[in-house]
């Protein structure tokens, strides 16, 4: 038994470096694979133009990706085998050298290609290359940690990628602030053109704002990976921040508060020497003339309210609540142009600017704008209104408030519904309580040995007797069916709609109680079972 022990334990020892050998001989072969995929269209890429170029670079592109998603797993992993990863990793940190240089030469090409017409074409190319260096930079930052983890020396290659990296920071820093910069000039002849802005001209600041969104795009993640190496970025961040005004915890460190605080202080320091009894004066104009604005505004809804609720045009609930709340905000919107104007805000450029920024929030506001539209046909149609009873959009409940973009139901259960206007109107309506007079339907059976002309009596003097049934129109009392077990009465009184269901309580009560009386059967579903007996013969 001692003897074989060790035996057992050398067993279990080759085996398990059988399967580990055989595990690394398959990731091998893929490895080796998908590098042999590379290299083949890194040779055959200088031969290449147009499409087949593009679907060569894509296809590089693809499979590095791919090659890099396995090491991450490898190296990821629990128990990494890290002599067997090393060669991968040193030819990844090479390929990606290669591919650095390559955007660097077509950089240059691009550059190269200057002359009338050709700035866009440029500026396009820039931006792409800007998108594939920055997942390129994530790759190697990558690949150099992994690379210190497998004991490999990349001290060199460390300082290079930190060099390029700022180098490249500079760059887009520059880049941020010219994009900015051209941006705001095109927005601000847009505003100077109004009605007449151009196609060309709306397009050029949706070119602008994807480049200043890309070339800070790119910024930010060279700022991310800078951090890790401890280099100063403060005045990298300021840029973002100037650009996005979006103070976060990653931006706002000391370095740039105190950058920014210094700036803004020194600023509003000039401002209110030079200016300041100027601007106090404004400033007081402006608050006076918003305060003006508000009292004019109540005064106008109050107006409102009391000619649209006497009107003999008898508005809706929802109408009269948008023109009273409308008076009110068309008001004081006035004012408050009135008040930008003492500020020195030039209003026509403001008014092409919102007209601009309408359109932007139209496309972001699609379905509401769709319950907005469906408020304003409900407003001018009139299909129901507060207090309404009615069926719509799924809901059964009585209208309790009305807005242009929902409509409140409060069911008849007590539970509060709110339905938005698209749904109500994109279905069928049924206003309950619109008509003035609502007809019962009811249904009662009689056995067939039963008198058919005293059970129709009985009814027709139960309908009668009732205080809630209406006397116009009469009543209808009809045999209508010869049921498979009943003799079928249709009884269909009318009355006011808010009585309805005490008038089909009323009569269902009574007639079950008068038939007993009268001796008039009321069936129901039976079966009668006959058994037959047979003598069984001897």
């Amino acid at each position: 038994m001692q003897n074989l022990l060790p035996k057992l334990l050398l067993i279990i020892l080759c085996f398990c470096s059988f399967a580990s050998s055989a595990e690394n001989t398959e990731l091998a072969n893929n490895l080796n694979k998908i590098q042999s995929l590379i290299d083949n269209d890194v040779k055959a890429l200088p031969s290449t133009k147009g499409e087949i170029k593009n679907f060569l670079e894509y296809r590089i592109g693809r499979n590095a990706a791919l090659l890099q998603e396995t090491l991450k797993e490898q190296m990821d992993g629990a128990n990494p085998d890290v002599a067997f990863l090393k060669p991968y990793i040193v030819k990844q940190l090479a390929f990606t050298n290669a591919v650095e240089a390559y955007f660097a030469k077509q950089k240059a090409e691009l550059m190269g290609e200057a002359g009338p017409g050709s700035d866009r074409k440029i500026m396009l190319g820039l931006m792409q290359i800007q998108r594939e260096q920055d997942k390129l930079f994530t790759s190697e930052h990558e690949l150099l940690s992994w690379a210190k983890k497998a004991g490999i020396n990349v001290e060199v290659e460390g300082k290079a990628f930190v060099a390029a990296l700022t180098s490249r920071a500079d760059d887009l820093n520059s880049f941020v602030y010219y994009n900015q910069e051209r941006l705001s000039q095109a927005v601000a002849d847009v505003q100077i053109a109004g009605a007449d802005v151009s196609a060309d001209q709306k397009s050029l600041v949706v070119e602008l704002k994807e480049r200043l969104d890309q070339s800070s795009s790119s910024l930010n993640s060279t700022i991310e990976i800078l951090d890790t190496y401890g280099q100063n970025t403060a005045l990298y961040k300021q840029t973002l921040f100037s650009v996005s005004g979006d103070i976060t915890q990653d931006v706002l460190n000391f370095d740039v508060a105190s950058n920014l605080l210094a700036e803004w202080m020194t600023i509003a320091k000039n401002q209110a020497m030079e200016n300041g009894a100027g601007i106090m004066f404004k400033l007081i104009i402006f608050c006076l003339i918003l305060f003006l604005s508000s009292l004019v505004g109540r005064v106008a809804k109050s107006v409102v309210q009391k000619a649209v609720s006497n009107s003999k045009l008898k508005f809706s609930m929802l109408l009269q609540d948008f023109f009273i709340s409308l008076s009110g905000k068309v008001v004081f919107a006035l004012g408050l142009l009135i008040a930008l104007s003492q500020l020195g805000f030039e209003l026509a450029p403001l008014l092409a600017g919102f007209g601009i920024a309408g359109v932007i929030i139209g496309f972001a506001l699609q379905d509401t704008l769709s319950n907005f539209a469906s408020g304003m046909m409900i407003l001018v149609y009139r299909p129901f209104d507060v207090g309404d009873l009615i069926n719509a959009g799924g809901v059964t409940g009585r209208v309790s408030h009305m807005s242009l973009v929902s409509t409140t139901i409060k069911t008849l259960d007590n539970q509060r519904l709110i339905v938005p206007n698209n749904k109500i109107w994109g279905d069928t309506i049924n206003n309950i309580t619109v008509e003035h007079q609502r007809r019962v339907d009811l249904t009662f059976g009689i056995g067939y040995g039963d008198d058919i002309e005293h059970a129709e009596k009985v009814l027709r003097d139960i309908v009668m007797a009732h205080p809630l049934v209406l006397k116009d129109p009469e009543p209808t009392i009809k045999l209508h069916t010869l049921g498979e077990s009943s003799v079928d009465f249709i009884v269909r009184p009318w009355t006011k709609p808010e009585d309805y269901w005490d008038v089909y309580w009323d009569i269902t009560r009574t007639v079950k109680m008068r038939f007993d009386a009268e001796g008039i059967s009321i069936p129901f579903p039976q079966r009668d079972v006959h058994i037959y007996q047979t003598a069984l013969e001897k």
